[in-house]
């Protein structure tokens, strides 16, 4: 093997080898007795500059480079050889009314001297095939026959046929299909693309006599190559006709034939057939003939749907005696290769065809070498997210490079674009236009040291003709527009062709015909595709791939399907392809591409050793190159398999643990008792689902451990098309060992989600890796920080049960990560060190309604609201800023946030965002000529802030440690925090000690300080723990922190809360009265969606933040937020005349004023309390009885005596409403449910409430149509926040006359109101994204 270093400098000596070289003719003889008389004559590359008269026969140029080659593969001693001619392999050759020129090869010079019956001689011992008994002048003689087109030495015999001889695989490959199908019905080639699939396909056709075949293929573009081949493999005999829609040729047309043939047909044109499930009467006589022979090109593609499989299973079962035989063709099935016996499959991969280019000459002196033509590959990646370091390129679910987002074009829609259209763009200008065109002069810009393909002359030289895969169709024409307009791909030398969509119409051949053009113009093409001409064509001139779309997630087969497109054989002015290459952009995604085109997913019964070797072959024949920057590195096994476990740990990292590659391969071995300890975990946690699906490499397989998988499994790789009852059952065994694999991980996410919080606060040594056994330390994690931030009643002792399920290489490398963050951050300035931290926050998780973490755009929108300071995001809090922007809200913000005296408390730390927001603040206003002040005096400022104006009570040790991590990293300055073990406890039975021990001094060490004068205490508290009531029964905890930090004195609170205190509810009354007759309430942002605030977590009722102001009473200026829309400021009361309740939206209070103004009387009293009848959610009648009983999910029957209380209201006229809408406990939520009539003889259980008693029917259904109106639900909505509609939310409705029926209309002219705005309250559900419009 060779040293690392050397291979390095091997493979690198060149930044990019030449794509396209000459090729010459030589021949030698050897000085022995055996040789004597005969000539060996082959072919060599060479590089050659300027006119081809430079290089005339047998020059000193073209015997080195003869030479050179001849000694790669004879040990014979070099003054044995003479050289007996040289000669460049090119000639001319006509095409149309032009003249190209292009190379030929040692084969064509032998089959001239074979067709003028000079055979080639066979040496005993040997095999090879080259020894020709020839002068040099009958040589010479042959070169010129070729040069001349002719077929003989004889001058004027063209050469009108060229017999297919097939490679040495490709013979194996017909000849066991042929062997296997004599007895077995189906067969697959996983054949790499180029490996000549179709005219092998249609030799087995030949060698097999079958009568009637069918192609059939996802891609009908293929048609003209299976026709082209079938003539070449069919030229000596009419025996088979070819037939297909596209050449005119019916089935009919073939069947009056008598002959053979062979019809091609699309799949997407037959799965249209009713007989397979489609919409149209067609392709019967397709489905109703007995096929010997179905060929399935692209086999990877569209057989797997319902409709794909239904096709290939009647056009088997036409055949009634199962004599149809079944070829299936791909050069990426991993779809359908467990559909196939292992003697059922021949697989031809790219490192089996590069070793046999490699070793052939070895192997086969003398003999010409068929795989020559074959181009090696090079991989080249660049991290394209690292050099723009912008964030919002980050994919949300795959945390790696988004493509759509880099190219995302204007569509004119505020909503999908997030924006405006800018000054100077249009519809289908790319969004980030200005950052697209950096890539582009990246690619481009002159520099002696860049590594970019088009950065110099000599680069753009190997990238004449390229493929540049982008997201989609609108993608591909805006970067059309801009190429053109850009300096270097716009000059005049590079033509941009966009094959995406319809914009051309026949993309192959306009392809074709621009490199012709650009060929005899030595000028360049882009190829722009979002999938077109990707697979099943062929453009010889492509030398390179740019792959700008997909994710890290993208299918393999896609990817390898169109990377080797570039691979094909292809020729330019007399030169050959030699060296092909991949651009990609995202690396992680490159390195999972090599590993699933490698196999590196060991198979069963495959040692991850062997995948390494693999691995190892597939790098020495295709290298894959990092680039950075000027410097080149090339992968080698070992460190390609670390980068991929870093890439892994980097997205666990990213995803904030939700990455299934945390998990180890112990998940799919799980026991019985194993899966009782999984459903006790469930009971206390349940299951959730991450947010992101991606196509995994089970890189526990690939070396990375010392699992060992169980022996080949018989049941996946079937020797019989027939399962044995035992491998039926053992195969769904396997199934359902992976879906108890996925629910075990769906439980097991609940716990792995609040991890990385555990490890950014972790206060161990910065060098110490950190396992996850390393949780269950009391000194890394205490019970009660334990019980803090994971799920309640999940003790330690139940974690440390599925420890063994955590893949630790993984697992520690990730805590590696998120640490290394936060180091790196403290080498950074202050703003710069805010933005590092806090974009690491972005990756962690909101585990549940119990434990949320305030998002870093929620704290800026609610300091920036409310008290002002530095907001590092957007006015509209879309994006984040390259500087913060100066929020100034007069003078609280400059008693707290631009003061540098201040005294800011946060109650209840949990990740030290809000002290982190107002340590910058401040530190800011001490640093206001930031630009001027060196980084060294920045720290010196900000340790000074921290120290003196930031003060953190927390509940335990651990949000202690988060706290300080966020403001300090890992350094060791002074901070002033408290954790309290029972703090929810001090605030209900000890407040005032709390109190007076907060504010003194000498509590925080500053005993130079008498009492703490605070400025403002901000954050967000805990919103309720759990009470061990019904199911998710929780009490509310928030308004306890409110109140005791009002208690502490300070000028100013500023929290964000949940709304439904507003009226009131379990543990609220009296805190919505303290707070609603509070005049210190002096801004409310409220919002009635959470989503709009917290996007992941739901919140009953909804959230608001307020402003708290102890020396200025006075109106509340209340803002009501609604998607991006904040809707017009209403300084007003928070409790309106005569009303107990909170009107929530501003736009209300002139509509209910009207109301009210007619003074009559309420609907609530008309709505019985719960429980009507006395019967709770839970009861059940039975089926037959006296009394027709609605109960939760139908109807039943009980007897009188079975009615609890009000027993008087059974026999009369009433309405049935339900006591809760349907759905989640979230806003927008129905207003109420569909009321309904209760006849006589009715009762209901505790799901409904009772309207009524009224006097009559007709009275019940006019009360019914009443409660449907906007007007009747508009008022409903004001009193209710959540989706329990009790009697106390009716309160705002008034009463009707209810002798007729009412309508919007007639309540409108009775208000003197006009219409409300049907977005309200139509469709029982108030759903505004952007606006109220009550009109008034």
């Amino acid at each position: 093997m060779k040293d690392d270093n050397q291979e390095q400098l091997t493979v690198l000596q060149e930044d990019f080898p030449t794509t396209f070289k000459n090729k010459l003719i030589y021949a030698f003889t050897i000085n022995d007795d055996s040789h004597k008389g005969l000539l060996k004559i082959g072919d060599a590359s060479i590089e050659i500059s300027g006119s081809f008269d430079r290089y005339s026969p047998n020059c000193k140029e073209l015997n080195q480079a003869a030479l050179e080659r001849i000694k790669k593969y004879t040990n014979t001693a070099g003054n044995a050889i003479t050289l007996i001619h040289t000669e460049l392999a090119i000639r001319v050759k006509q095409e149309g009314s032009n003249n190209i020129i292009v190379p030929f090869r040692d084969y064509d010079v032998h089959r001239v001297l074979k067709a003028s019956h000079i055979e080639n001689v066979v040496l005993p011992g040997t095999s090879g095939k080259e020894w020709y008994k020839v002068e040099k002048e009958t040589l010479i003689q042959a070169i010129s026959a070729v040069k001349d087109g002719s077929a003989t030495l004889k001058a004027g015999e063209a050469v009108t046929f060229t017999p297919i001889v097939f490679r040495p695989e490709q013979r194996d490959a017909i000849d066991q299909t042929v062997a296997r199908l004599k007895k077995g019905t189906r067969f697959l080639w996983n054949a790499k693309m180029r490996f000549g699939k179709t005219v092998s396909a249609l030799q087995v056709i030949r060698e097999l006599g079958y009568k009637k075949t069918i192609i059939i293929t996802h891609r009908p573009v293929v048609d003209e190559g299976w026709y082209e081949d079938f003539n070449n493999i069919f030229h000596d005999t009419d025996e088979w006709i070819y037939g297909s829609k596209k050449k005119g040729s019916t089935l009919s047309d073939l069947l009056e034939q008598k002959k053979k043939f062979i019809y091609f047909a699309s799949i997407q044109d037959l799965r249209g057939s009713k007989k397979v499930g489609g919409k149209h009467q067609k392709n019967d006589s397709v489905y109703n003939l007995a096929w010997d022979f179905v060929i399935i090109d692209e086999a990877h593609e569209g057989t797997q749907t319902s409709l794909g499989k239904r096709v290939i299973d009647e056009l088997m079962k036409a055949d009634k005696k199962k004599h149809t035989r079944l070829l299936a063709l791909s050069g990426t099935p991993f779809n359908i290769q467990n559909e196939f016996g292992k003697d059922e499959v021949y697989t031809w991969d790219y490192v089996m065809e590069q070793h046999r280019k490699k070793t052939w000459d070895l192997e086969h002196f003398g003999e010409a070498n068929p795989y020559a033509a074959l181009p090696e590959m090079r991989m080249y990646t660049y991290d394209l997210g690292n050099i723009l370091k912008a964030d919002v390129y980050q994919e949300v679910e795959d945390k790696a490079f988004n493509f759509a987002e880099f190219f995302r074009t204007w569509t004119g829609s505020p909503e999908k674009d997030g924006d405006i259209i800018h000054a100077g763009q249009k519809i289908g200008d790319f969004i980030h236009e200005k950052d697209v065109y950096s890539f582009l002069n990246l690619l481009t810009k002159e520099d002696d040291n860049s590594k970019y393909p088009f950065s110099t002359e000599s680069y753009r030289q190997l990238f004449k003709h390229t493929l540049w895969m982008v997201p989609g169709v609108p993608e591909a024409k805006a970067l059309k527009e801009l190429m053109e307009k850009h300096s270097v791909f716009g000059c005049g030398a590079f033509k941009i062709i966009n094959v995406a969509g319809g914009e051309v119409e026949a993309p192959l051949d306009e392809v074709k015909e621009s490199i012709k053009d650009a060929v005899k113009n030595e000028t360049y093409t882009i190829t722009l595709s979002c999938g077109k001409l990707t697979t099943g064509v062929t453009v010889p001139e492509w030398s390179a791939v740019f792959y700008l779309s997909g994710t890290f997630a993208t299918a393999a087969s896609n990817y390898l399907q169109t990377i080797f497109r570039v691979q094909s054989p292809g020729c330019i002015n007399g030169k050959v392809k030699e060296v092909c290459y991949v651009f990609d952009f995202a690396p992680d995604r490159t390195l999972r591409m090599v590993s699933e085109a490698a196999k590196i997913s060991r198979k069963p019964g495959i040692s991850g050793g062997g995948n390494r070797e693999g691995l190892r072959s597939f790098l020495n024949f295709c290298p894959v190159i990092s680039v950075d920057g000027s410097e080149m590195k090339l992968f080698r096994v070992d460190n390609m398999l670390q980068q991929l476990k870093r890439a892994y740990a980097d997205r666990a990292v990213r995803t904030g643990f939700e990455d299934t590659s945390i998990y180890n391969q112990n998940l799919l071995n799980l026991t019985d008792l194993d899966l009782k300890e999984f459903e006790k975990l469930k009971a206390k946690i349940g299951t959730t689902k991450a947010n992101l699906t991606i196509n995994e490499i089970p890189i526990n397989d690939t070396g990375l451990t010392d699992i060992e998988n169980e022996p080949a499994d018989p049941a996946k790789k079937p020797k019989k098309k027939e399962l044995t009852p035992e491998e039926k059952a053992r195969l769904e065994e396997l199934k359902k060992r992976k879906a108890q694999r996925q629910n075990a991980i769906s439980i097991l996410r609940g716990i792995s989600i609040r991890i990385p919080l555990l490890i950014y606060g972790a206060d161990i040594k910065f060098t110490d890796d950190i396992t996850a056994e390393d949780l269950l330390r009391d000194d890394i994690v205490d019970k009660n920080s334990w019980e803090e931030f994971m799920p309640a009643g999940v003790t330690k002792q139940d974690f440390k049960k599925f420890l063994k399920y955590y893949d630790t290489d993984i697992f520690i490398a990730a805590g590696k990560k998120i640490r290394r963050i936060v180091a790196e951050a403290d080498e950074l300035p202050p703003t710069e060190r805010v933005k590092k931290i806090t974009h690491l926050f972005s990756w962690f998780k909101n585990p549940d309604k119990e434990t949320v973490l305030t998002p870093w755009r929620v704290v800026n929108m609610h300091m920036s609201d409310c008290l002002g300071g530095w907001d590092f995001w957007d006015e509209q809090h879309k994006k984040t800023l390259d500087e913060p922007r100066f929020v100034n809200q007069g003078k609280v913000t400059e008693h707290t946030l631009n003061n540098g005296d201040a005294t800011i408390m946060e109650i209840n730390s949990k990740t030290g965002l809000y002290p982190l927001y107002v340590a910058y603040s401040i530190f800011r206003s001490k640093c206001p000529d930031i630009s001027n002040v060196s980084v060294d005096k920045q720290r010196v400022l900000w340790d000074e802030v921290v120290k003196s104006n930031v003060y953190v009570i927390c509940k335990t040790d651990m949000a202690k440690s988060i706290t300080k991590r966020t403001l300090l990293g890992y350094r060791n300055i002074e901070y002033n925090a408290h954790a309290f073990k029972d703090l929810l406890m001090q605030f209900k039975e000890k407040p005032e000690k709390f109190r007076k021990q907060i504010v003194r001094g000498s509590f925080w060490d500053k005993n130079e300080v008498k009492k703490l004068n605070i400025n403002a205490i901000v954050g967000n508290p805990p919103y309720q723990i759990m009470d061990n009531g019904y199911r998710t029964s929780a009490t509310p905890v928030y308004n306890y922190f409110v109140e005791q930090s009002i208690n502490l004195a300070p000028q100013y609170v500023s929290m964000i809360i949940p709304a439904r205190w507003y009226s009131g509810g379990k543990g609220l009354d009296k805190f919505r009265e303290f707070m609603l007759n509070d005049d210190s309430l002096r801004v409310i942002h409220d919002f009635p969606e959470p989503a709009d605030c917290f996007p992941s977590v739901q919140i009953k009722g909804g959230l608001l933040y307020f402003l708290w102001d102890r020396e200025n009473k006075g109106n509340c200026a209340v803002y009501t937020h609604r998607g991006n829309y904040v809707g017009n400021k209403v300084e007003r009361p928070l409790l309106e005349p005569d009303s107990d309740t909170f009107i929530r939206f501003n736009e209300a209070i002139s509509i209910l004023y009207k109301v009210r103004k007619l003074n009559e009387s309420s609907f609530a009293p008309l709505v019985s309390s719960r429980k009507p009848f006395g019967l709770d959610t839970q009861y059940r009648g039975k089926e037959l009885g006296d009394i027709l009983l609605y109960q939760n999910g139908g109807k039943s029957y009980i007897d009188y005596k079975d009615v609890v209380k009000n027993k008087e209201y059974v026999s009369m006229h009433k309405v049935y409403v339900p006591e809760s809408g349907s759905g989640s406990d979230v806003f927008p939520h129905p207003i109420i449910g569909k009321p309904f009539v209760g006849q006589t003889e009715t009762a209901c259980t505790e799901t409904y409430l009772m309207v009524g008693p009224f006097a009559s029917e007709v009275e019940s259904e006019n009360v019914v149509n009443y409660m449907m109106t906007k007007f009747f639900r508009f008022l409903v909505m004001l009193r209710k926040p959540t989706q329990h509609a009790s009697q106390n939310v009716y309160q705002f409705v008034p009463v009707q006359d209810f002798s007729h029926t009412w309508t919007d209309e007639m309540l409108y002219k009775k208000y003197n109101l006009t219409d409300i705005c049907s977005n309200c309250s139509n469709n029982n559900t108030y759903n505004h994204k952007y606006n109220i419009n009550l009109c008034i």
